[in-house]
């Protein structure tokens, strides 16, 4: 076997000794590395501030007319011509049909001769009433002739008086063979062409006629909520405005252009459904909203003052149905806060108890976060629509039945 020479084995030692040393090396620092705790979890947080909320409620409805009539004949005729053009405008008190007047004419004609009779008896009754009374001061005539005369005068002054008023008679019978709107709006079609017979008060209209400017909005709303609504005003909790806004969404989710005005609501309740009918009066100047048309309608209902919102996400829910927070506390620690919801608020939620102002909620992290261990906190980022939340709308009610949507 041969032997290594003296340099090379003192080099393979120096190398063997060198690797030996830097895996000491490596061991300690893996070891120091594993001993150092590591750093606290960022999580985002919300710093709760007090504002006045609006509480509103989206309910259903549908848009009905502020006015309509039905038109009808009130004489019976054969319709010589329609005057109006189906589906347009027209004024109280225009000419809508024209029905055959010969006979009503003839009448009325017949009416104004007797009336000149009556007053031509009248005239000579009224001769010889004045010339009695000259003769029975002389006693040319007798009393009894005299009083006859008075008498026969006053029956001529009945009689034209009768006559008189069969012309007015007449002439309102013959005006009501020309029909006119009853209102001023939009009418619909017409249900008779010209050569058809109508008959004085029937049934079935000759044409409606809708004022669609303003339109009611009828909605209905749970009698439940009236009864949490109105112990929240006694509480003192929600204060109530005397205009309060009223939003109206249409059929597309797309928001109407005008609010509406709270008209009346209903004192009676429905046994059927447990809810009570609510009336908002809607500017329509456009016409864009449609007798029949559903729609929804976003309706204040209080003020909540120095309301507290916090973002749904920071809110968590057990299967029992209890809510809890996660709050960042002055030492930097998390605590969970056990917290009292009203309503949801867009994408928050109302607090009614467990938060306070100025508390930092968590948002964002959540599942990083352990009950009693330090978080780094950073603030959230805050949405455009979260930056005004003013208006609250509830969740919908069960007793409260959307009319089916046609």
């Amino acid at each position: 076997m041969p032997l290594i020479p003296l340099p090379v084995r003192i080099m393979v030692l120096g190398l063997l000794v060198s690797a030996l040393v830097i895996s000491g090396c490596s061991k300690s620092d893996a070891v120091s590395k594993s001993s150092a705790s590591p750093p606290p979890p960022e999580v985002s947080v919300v710093t709760l501030k007090a504002e006045d909320v609006t509480i509103t409620r989206e309910l259903p409805g549908r848009a009905n007319p502020s006015l309509i009539a039905e038109v009808r004949p009130r004489v019976s005729g054969i319709v010589e011509q329609r005057l109006f053009e189906e589906g347009g405008m027209v004024k109280a008190g225009q000419p809508l049909y024209q029905l055959d007047d010969a006979t009503y004419s003839a009448d009325f004609a017949s009416a104004k001769a007797s009336l000149v009779r009556a007053e031509a008896i009248w005239k000579s009754a009224e001769l010889n009433a004045k010339r009695s009374a000259e003769l029975v001061k002389i006693d040319a005539v007798s009393r009894q002739d005299d009083e006859n005369a008075a008498a026969a005068l006053e029956q001529a002054k009945a009689d034209v008086a009768v006559a008189r008023a069969n012309v007015e008679r007449n002439k309102v019978v013959l005006g009501y063979a020309r029909i006119t709107a009853p209102i001023t709006g939009q009418i619909g079609k017409s249900a008779v062409t010209a050569g058809a017979l109508v008959t004085a008060n029937q049934p079935a209209p000759l044409a409606t006629v809708q004022r669609l400017d303003p339109m009611y909005v009828d909605l209905t709303q749970s009698s439940s909520e009236l009864l949490k609504l109105r112990q929240e005003l006694q509480a003192g909790i929600m204060s109530r405005p005397n205009n309060m806004p009223v939003t109206i969404v249409l059929e597309n989710g797309t928001r109407y252009s005008h609010e509406g005005k709270l008209n009346f609501a209903d004192v009676t309740v429905n046994p059927d459904t447990g809810s009570f009918s609510v009336r908002i009066t809607v500017p329509n100047p456009d016409n864009i909203l449609l007798p029949g048309m559903y729609v929804r309608a976003i309706v204040g209902s209080g003020v909540r003052e120095n309301g507290i919102l916090v973002p749904q996400q920071g809110i968590a829910r057990d299967p029992k149905g209890n809510t809890t927070a996660m709050v960042v506390g002055k030492d930097g620690k998390v605590e969970v806060r056990k917290v009292k919801v009203n309503r949801t608020v867009g994408d928050k939620w109302l607090i009614d108890e467990g938060l306070a102002v100025g508390e930092r909620v968590i948002v964002e992290g959540l599942q990083k976060a352990k009950e009693g261990k330090p978080v780094t906190v950073s603030p959230a980022a805050v949405s455009p629509a979260a930056v005004s939340p003013a208006a609250v709308s509830a969740p919908a009610a069960p007793a409260a039945t959307a009319p089916a949507k046609s």
